[in-house]
């Protein structure tokens, strides 16, 4: 996970209704304070609004109530609170901020994930040529001219339209690729060495399992494909996917190309 040191909270936040009804509840006080500590740790996390223990681990209920320092049964109180003004959501075991990327800065917090990655080659780099004997005399930090311009050239390659068109095609869907929150979590797979073809993979067998069920066909979309559990997707052995994956990849052949 990327360091962050910062969250946004906006100057009006005690103004809004759902926090005048919290405000309203035994234990309010209490409640508040767990809300500023979920937006805390989503920030430390820097993964789309995810509460996380450590990077792809979720934060369970016991596990809040002891970092929080707070009862449990309130911090119970507090999520199902919480979930009913519809200020985190599920999915799976994970807990999320909603609206995440909506109230917080998307981009400056991608920018320090770029320049951390950045700052890691870069040291590999002087690594290597210090052990092939040919050290380089220039500054082994990046300037942050050189860190935008990076950041711009890998915009324009990075592959969100290849990889949204192809799961539109497959699932039937009309997601954007322009969406921030989308490209956010792209990005962050990507940052974490995952290819295109993993993409591919992971849509294909969610697609064989999900399509056709009423109840898990409404979570093929790039906020649950592409979040905290995309490596547990990418690994898992679904029955009867490869001997159909070939049939399912030439029915859209004509239409894509990779």
């Amino acid at each position: 996970m990327a360091e962050i040191t910062w969250i946004k909270l906006k100057t009006d936040l005690f103004e809004h209704d759902k926090i005048k009804l919290i405000e309203a509840l035994p234990d309010c006080d209490t409640i508040l304070i767990i809300w500023v500590k979920l937006l805390t740790a989503a920030g430390k996390a820097n993964s789309n609004g995810f509460i996380l223990l450590s990077e792809n681990i979720p934060m369970n209920v016991e596990e809040m109530a002891t970092i929080f320092n707070r009862p449990l049964n309130t911090v119970r109180l507090a999520l199902q609170t919480f979930m009913r003004y519809g200020m985190i959501e599920k999915e799976g075991e994970s807990i999320r901020v909603k609206n995440w990327e909506n109230h917080q800065n998307i981009d400056g917090m991608d920018k320090i994930k770029l320049q951390n990655r950045l700052r890691k080659q870069k040291q590999r780099e002087k690594q290597k040529q210090m052990q092939l004997g040919h050290v380089m005399s220039q500054d082994s930090h990046a300037t942050e001219l050189d860190q935008e311009k990076e950041q711009k050239k890998e915009e324009k390659e990075l592959p969100y339209k290849q990889i949204i068109e192809y799961l539109n095609a497959k699932a039937g869907t009309s997601f954007r690729s322009t969406t921030k929150s989308t490209q956010s979590l792209i990005k962050a797979r990507l940052n974490e060495s995952f290819t295109v073809e993993d993409f591919k993979l992971v849509i294909d067998q969610k697609v064989f399992s999900w399509l056709q069920d009423p109840h898990f066909s409404k979570y093929l979309r790039p906020s649950t494909l592409f979040g905290t559990k995309f490596e547990s997707y990418l690994n898992e052995r679904v029955r009867g996917f490869e001997s159909n994956r070939a049939s399912i990849t030439k029915e859209y052949s004509d239409d894509i190309n990779f």
